[in-house]
């Protein structure tokens, strides 16, 4: 998808979790298509859109004072702050009756707390110039149950309430909030999840209608999409599925392999 901004000043985005994987490659989409672009990670995000119109902010997106300091510090050098994207999350694998309880806090705190504190910053100032969009990388375990993720599958499923609580607040105000939901993407937590012996690459495979993993740049690229008022101005609230069709398919097993 080709996408530009429109006419005027270089519009700014946003974008946490910027170093690596889907930020990473979202920054890159967005760079490319004319924006300006802050980035926010713990660690260093140089290697990204390097020729860019760039700022970088290295920080604990759940320390409230960092958020509050970083987007004073977006505002004011940019003048503007067109979109938001809530990237940066966390995975957490385990069966619900050995999680403790300082897992469970840790992963809502980066997954849907974090996102809330953010949104609500950007949105204030978004509110103030009657335009903007936020986009949040849910995902398709917002949507239904997987098992041993209990942690992680809440605070997907709160990050879609959030989306469409703040759309219905704020859309009338010129403030779209949605969110992409993709399916299993390729990237660094991928790998990691992995490792853990907690699926393997054909546990995925096997189980999407499209037989593979998504990539960064699939779910980027819808970013992009719902970020452009051009493109989709009149989408607000939506949860946009990324995932090749995992969660319209309920075909057993046997029944899917045949139509491969």
């Amino acid at each position: 998808m080709n996408s530009s901004p429109v006419a005027g000043p270089a519009r700014v985005a946003i974008i946490t979790g910027a170093a690596q994987g889907i930020g990473r490659r979202t920054s890159e989409l967005f760079a490319q298509a004319g924006y300006s672009i802050a980035l926010i990670d713990l660690q260093s995000c140089s290697h990204v859109a390097p020729t860019a119109d760039r700022e970088e902010f290295l920080g604990n997106i759940t320390d409230e004072t960092f958020i509050a300091r970083s987007i004073s510090t977006i505002h004011q050098r940019f003048g503007r702050i067109d979109v938001l994207v809530n990237n940066a999350g966390i995975s957490s694998i385990a069966p619900a009756e050995t999680v403790e309880m300082a897992t469970f806090r840790r992963v809502l705190e980066v997954n849907l707390v974090a996102p809330f504190l953010l949104a609500r910053d950007v949105g204030a100032l978004m509110l103030q110039q009657r335009q903007g969009s936020i986009v949040n990388i849910a995902s398709i375990a917002g949507l239904t149950g997987i098992a041993d993720r209990s942690a992680y599958n809440a605070s997907k499923h709160g990050l879609v309430g959030l989306t469409r609580t703040l759309a219905a607040e704020w859309g009338a105000r010129g403030v779209r909030v949605n969110a992409v939901c993709p399916g299993w993407v390729k990237t660094e937590m991928d790998h990691v999840d992995q490792a853990s012996a907690a699926y393997t690459d054909g546990d995925i495979i096997d189980r999407v209608p499209m037989g593979r993993f998504a990539t960064p740049d699939d779910i980027a690229r819808a970013v992009l999409f719902l970020a452009d008022p051009l493109h989709s101005g009149f989408i607000n609230g939506h949860t946009l599925t990324v995932d090749g069709g995992w969660t319209a398919d309920g075909s057993w097993q046997s029944l899917r392999l045949s139509h491969r």
